[in-house]
């Protein structure tokens, strides 16, 4: 189609819509004599041609063109408009960046804050663990010491300014001794008279006082004779009382007496009334005895007399049934030419029925011998299947344990085989942790040498702090004027209270071997250097001529 069309020499838009096939293939066959005419087609056109020699439906691409622009169209608004400031998605948008930027900053301030306080805490805690160390370094028991040597120091300070002001004091009141020393001969002249008639009134007083008791001693003995009197009534009171429970419990033994007397009376009534009742019981039974004997004899009697009675009556029974026989008899011998074929005929149906019964009988014995004979086939053969079934069960049974026996050997082989691995495993455990515990012990040690190393530096550390705050504390004692012998004596070297010599940096206390079990002293006298220098001495030559060596 175009081919023909690139020959016509007209430019072709294309078939309008309503117009038919025939009337372009007319148009075309017009146009095919001139070859040298070239069509030119817009795009649309030649898109539109294209469509239709494709076959595509140019709705449906419309369509989707346009939903496509309306798409493009849309993101484009929407692109446009979020960066709107004066719609409410924009309004949100800006409110929520304004509260990140908000809460940013606050997040800032709040972690300046935080450093700030944290700064604070750090600096407080480091202030109270100094305190705290300042104070635990005063609660240890040298700084103790030497506070109490330093407390004595002031003490002695105080003393010498007493005993100075107590000098100046002596000095002055010498002049005016004698005015006071008159006064109190005056004074003690005074209190002699007042002492003498503060005597003569307490003799008085001590008159009065005895005439007093001597009164008071008299009313004593009259109120103990009155006292006598009334114990002697009371004794008598009581002795009368004595003698009458004596006479209520003689009364009361003699009421027991009798009581027991009559009570044994009464047991002694008691046993004659109860063998009375047992003899009055026997013969009462023997009685009865006799009436049961008297009674089974008339039973028998009584017995023997029924029966008596009833043979009687059977005799008389027999002797009327014999007379009714042999009426009987009489009418039956007439009646018996009549009857004679009744009872041939009665006979043989007898005979007849007697033998079917006895062949039924004998054919029943006959079938219950044949069940019986084909029951005991049945039950051997039950017998015989069940042999079999036992005997394949035990079969069964004997494979069953053999092969459970089996599965317990090979069962048993690996628990001995996993026994030997874990005792293979236990054994590779036990060796590493013997490697383990002697690297442990010898990280022990080497601990508590790094823990000596740093237990000797840290005790050459507090020596050397402690002599220090020392140093100054006797300083300033020493410029203020103070004894400073004690602190000089408290801030000796060695940590510890004893009083040997340092040792390691400590100074131990050397105990008396004895039950006080107290300090032993330290004594330091020529005699003592004396002593040691026999003991210690450093020079070995004249350790030699002290003991008599030439060479």
């Amino acid at each position: 189609m175009s081919s023909a069309s690139m020959k016509t020499g007209v430019v072709q838009y294309g078939r309008r819509k309503g117009s038919s096939k025939q009337v372009v293939s007319s148009d075309v066959e017009k146009t095919e004599a001139d070859l040298r005419q070239v069509v030119v087609l817009s795009k649309s056109d030649w898109q539109r041609l294209q469509d239709s020699v494709n076959g595509i439906n140019q709705h449906n691409r419309s369509v989707i063109a346009a939903a496509e622009q309306r798409e493009a169209l849309h993101m484009r608004s929407k692109e446009l408009v979020k960066h709107w400031s004066n719609t409410i998605a924009g309004q949100r948008q800006k409110k929520l960046e304004a509260k990140k930027i908000r809460e940013a900053i606050e997040e800032e301030e709040r972690k300046q804050i935080d450093i700030e306080e944290a700064k604070y805490q750090a600096q407080i805690r480091k202030e109270a663990i100094e305190k705290a160390k300042t104070q635990q370094y005063y609660q240890t028991d040298r700084v103790k010491g030497f506070h109490s040597g330093l407390l004595l120091a002031e003490v002695l300070k105080e003393r010498e300014a007493q005993i100075k002001l107590k000098q100046m004091k002596q000095n002055v009141s010498k002049d005016i001794d004698r005015d006071i020393l008159a006064e109190m001969a005056c004074r003690e002249e005074q209190s002699l008279q007042q002492e003498q008639q503060k005597a003569i009134q307490r003799k008085q007083e001590q008159l009065t006082t005895a005439e007093s008791l001597k009164q008071q001693i008299k009313d004593h003995e009259r109120k103990k004779e009155q006292e006598r009197q009334e114990v002697k009534r009371e004794a008598e009171e009581i002795e009368r009382l004595r003698d009458l429970h004596l006479w209520e419990q003689s009364m009361n033994e003699r009421k027991r007496e009798e009581e027991k007397i009559s009570a044994m009376k009464a047991h002694q009534d008691y046993l004659t009334n109860r063998e009375l009742m047992k003899a009055t019981e026997a013969q009462r039974q023997e009685e009865e005895e006799e009436k049961c004997k008297q009674l089974a004899k008339h039973k028998e009697k009584v017995m023997k007399m029924r029966k008596d009675k009833q043979e009687e009556m059977f005799r008389e029974l027999q002797r009327h049934r014999e007379t009714i026989i042999q009426k009987l008899a009489v009418q039956k011998q007439q009646q018996i030419s009549n009857e004679e074929e009744v009872i041939a005929k009665a006979v043989a149906e007898r005979e007849a029925k007697l033998a079917r019964e006895q062949r039924e009988k004998e054919e029943k014995h006959a079938a219950m011998l044949n069940s019986i004979a084909a029951h005991r086939e049945s039950m051997r053969k039950e017998q015989e299947r069940k042999e079999e079934e036992e005997k394949q069960k035990a079969l069964e049974m004997l494979n069953a344990k053999t092969e459970a026996y089996k599965i317990f050997m090979e069962k048993q082989e690996l628990k001995a085989q996993k026994a030997r691995e874990e005792g293979k495993t236990l054994q590779d455990i036990y060796i590493q942790e013997m490697a383990e515990k002697r690297a442990r012990h010898h990280r022990t040690k080497k601990d508590d040498k790094d823990f000596v190393v740093r237990n000797t530096a840290l005790i050459v550390e507090e020596e050397n702090q402690f002599q220090n705050y020392a140093k100054q504390v006797i300083e300033t004692a020493g410029k203020a004027g103070r004894n400073t012998y004690p602190l000089l004596k408290a801030a000796r070297e060695g940590i510890g209270g004893g009083l040997g010599p340092v040792f390691g940096g400590l100074r131990p206390s050397y105990l008396v071997h004895d039950e006080s079990g107290v300090q032993m002293p330290s004594y330091v006298s020529g005699t003592t250097q004396n002593v040691k220098e026999l003991n210690e001495n450093p020079d070995i030559q004249q350790s030699k001529k002290r003991l008599g060596f030439t060479w």
